[in-house]
């Protein structure tokens, strides 16, 4: 057993590197994969935010053939050229390029926007893309903020529009049948669940001055409702999510992902209480904000989910660097964007009946298809058919993980266990409660608020 759970991890990371390298597809392929389409099936296309995932989106949106890429939106001007001339590669003609979002917006032209940009702009560019009629498809998390999350949830309630939320593990077939075996029973009375991300790639963020924007970015713009502060590399591109007044470190990050599926699996809503511990532990001295080492307990009736992240550590739970575990008195299931496996209990046989029978390793084996791919083609036929009903990852599911993560980082921030009244909708804490606040700057508003 030992050897085929060796097997195994080594088979999960490999696929944790096919998943991943399926975001970066060759530009040079598209061509050779999309047909020419009649206008009246061509589904126009915005980005908002060129840098990272959107642009991954948008590559895996390009793989069907009726969408047209109509419109670039980027504050960086650098990035728009980088995009267009990867665009290029596939045969691509150059899109309209936007610096500001709202005016892609009144492109009556365009059908879909994919919203690509750091967290802290989530909330005001789905609700504007929402009133100007466009369906969208948003990164996670869906907010920094679960205020927020909030307005965002009463948005898409009030309106006809599709929106599918990045949390593209959704529509990956080896999470859904592992879901379906933790709903079986088999494990048996399931006491615990925990997700981690171990993210050994990552290095400090070095301490650099502050200097004036680059030649062709738009601060303010990247700003908006964040609070005003001076140009910094470390706090612009990717590196963002490592600073409160725009993201929440991994614990929304990743978290978003893996406490979906805790959350999914133990058909759980909101805890109880929230309690956590951490901080700058691997990295005491660099620029990033949040914590790099983190442990959140999320207190249900009769059972607890666990958060853990850790930057600079590969060695997570189980071997792996990510995942969920549904531990039960029967068995452990062990699910990562690699595959699952079932570890059966074989000491304890006191709960009434003999454990699970002892099971091989389940590995999965992707095919060369990705779980993002599959999660654009659904949002692209919940547009199609106008129905948000097929949705894999509607706006709710998006909610959902992102208030709980968001409850993690309330814990820490305030250093107490926090308890979460639901009729209320709010701590018990006013110290938290502060917390659960957007608290724009520079004129904007939340909207609904």
């Amino acid at each position: 057993m030992l050897q085929n759970r060796r097997s195994f991890i080594r088979k999960s990371t490999v696929g944790l590197m096919a998943t991943g390298a399926s975001f970066m597809f060759p530009m040079e392929l598209l061509s050779m994969i999309r047909k020419k389409v009649g206008p009246n099936d061509t589904i126009n296309v915005g980005l908002i935010g060129c840098k990272g995932m959107g642009f991954s989106d948008l590559s895996s949106f390009l793989k069907m053939s009726e969408i047209n890429v109509m419109a670039l939106c980027d504050v960086d001007e650098n990035v728009l050229k980088s995009r267009t001339a990867d665009l290029q590669k596939a045969g691509i003609k150059k899109p309209k390029w936007y610096k500001d979002y709202r005016a892609l917006l009144d492109n009556k032209d365009i059908d879909v926007v994919i919203i690509g940009t750091p967290d802290h702009w989530h909330c005001l560019q789905l609700i504007d893309s929402l009133q100007a009629g466009k369906d969208v498809y948003c990164e996670k998390p869906i907010a920094n903020s679960i205020q927020e999350a909030d307005s965002m949830l009463h948005g898409v309630k009030s309106s006809d529009r599709m929106v599918q939320i990045g949390q593209w593990q959704r529509s990956q077939p080896h999470f859904v049948d592992a879901i379906k075996f933790v709903h079986s029973g088999a494990l048996g009375e399931i006491r615990l669940a925990k997700a981690w991300a171990y993210q050994g790639w990552m290095k400090p963020v070095p301490v650099v001055a502050d200097s004036s924007a680059p030649d062709g970015v738009d601060y303010n713009m990247w700003l908006g409702p964040a609070p005003i502060k001076p140009f910094n590399a470390n706090r612009f591109h990717f590196n963002f999510r490592w600073f409160w007044d725009y993201a929440g470190g991994l614990m929304t990050d990743w978290g978003v992902h893996l406490m979906d599926y805790a959350l999914y699996g133990m058909k759980a809503g909101y805890p109880k209480s929230v309690m956590a511990l951490g901080g700058k532990f691997a990295y005491p001295n660099d620029a990033s904000e949040t914590p790099d080492t983190l442990q959140t307990v999320y207190e249900y009736e009769g059972f607890s989910i666990l958060w853990e992240h850790a930057t600079g550590i590969d060695g997570g739970n189980y071997g792996r660097n990510h995942g969920i575990a549904f531990i039960g008195n029967n068995g452990t299931l062990v699910l990562d964007r690699g595959g699952w496996e079932v570890i059966p209990e074989k000491e304890f046989q006191g709960w009434g009946k003999e454990g699970i029978p002892k099971m091989e390793a389940v590995s999965y084996d992707n095919n060369g298809v990705s779980g993002l791919d599959l999660h654009t083609k659904n949002f692209i036929e919940a547009v199609k058919k106008r129905d948000s009903s097929i949705l894999t990852a509607p706006l709710q599911v998006g909610y959902d993980a992102a208030v709980v993560s968001h409850m993690g980082n309330v814990a820490y921030k305030t250093g107490n266990r926090i308890y979460w009244d639901k009729e209320q909708r709010q701590f018990s804490d006013a110290a938290a409660n502060e917390y659960l606040k957007a608290n724009y700057k520079n004129g904007y508003k939340v909207p609904f608020s």
